[in-house]
């Protein structure tokens, strides 16, 4: 099978993108308002980019034709805090994908608690196992002539990791963390099956 993506419709290449570029990390993403409402939010299409300096991308699609609260309070505050999804917390996440009027929280329509974050404006969820706050490095519209989606570069200030994760040694524990990941459609996955290899 071979698929010439020149003859797709949008949908249809997201569709094979999102099938086949899996498991996909899941960024669930705070910001606020300028006037300090705050927004949550998932996004799939996430990943480190960086580490000198530590630097998260985010890819934020339209909606509608119309840029979503997250990159508007991005544009607006420079900041956001981006969290890592637990299993435990896959019903939580996935009930913030729910599309509010601006000016609503997803925090009080959701009843996820939030608190403070230490350098940033926007809440962090309380019981996220790892929070990055961060600030706004670079935001690109993509692709230039026709934009359809906003990257976000996100460098990262300051993380908040529960001490619940961490092995003996200090480390993160791929199994106490727990996260989920998205594949196409409706369907997630668990990490919790693991393997090692040694890099020759």
């Amino acid at each position: 099978m071979q698929l010439d993506f020149s003859t797709l419709s949008p949908l249809e290449a997201y569709r094979w993108l999102a099938s086949t570029v899996t498991p996909r990390p899941i960024a669930w993403v705070s910001t606020v308002t300028p006037d300090g409402t705050s927004n949550l939010a998932p996004f799939s299409f996430f990943q480190v980019i960086s580490d000198d300096p530590p630097t998260l991308m985010i890819n934020i699609g339209q909606r509608n034709g119309h840029k979503k609260d997250s990159l508007l309070n991005a544009e607006a505050t420079g900041e956001l805090v981006i969290h890592l999804v637990s299993a435990v917390q896959a019903e939580a996440m996935n009930a913030t994908a729910v599309a509010l009027d601006r000016g609503l929280s997803e925090f009080e329509h959701c009843g996820i608690l939030g608190e403070p974050s230490a350098r940033v404006r926007p809440p962090r969820v309380a019981d996220a196992a790892v929070a990055f706050e961060c600030r706004v490095a670079h935001i690109q519209a993509y692709p230039p002539q026709r934009p359809n989606c906003h990257l976000i570069f996100a460098e990262v200030l300051l993380a908040h990791i529960d001490d619940r994760v961490l092995d003996a040694s200090g480390r993160i524990d791929p199994a106490r963390l727990d996260l989920i990941g998205r594949l196409g459609g409706q369907r997630y996955t668990y990490t919790r099956e693991r393997f090692e290899m040694i890099r020759p």
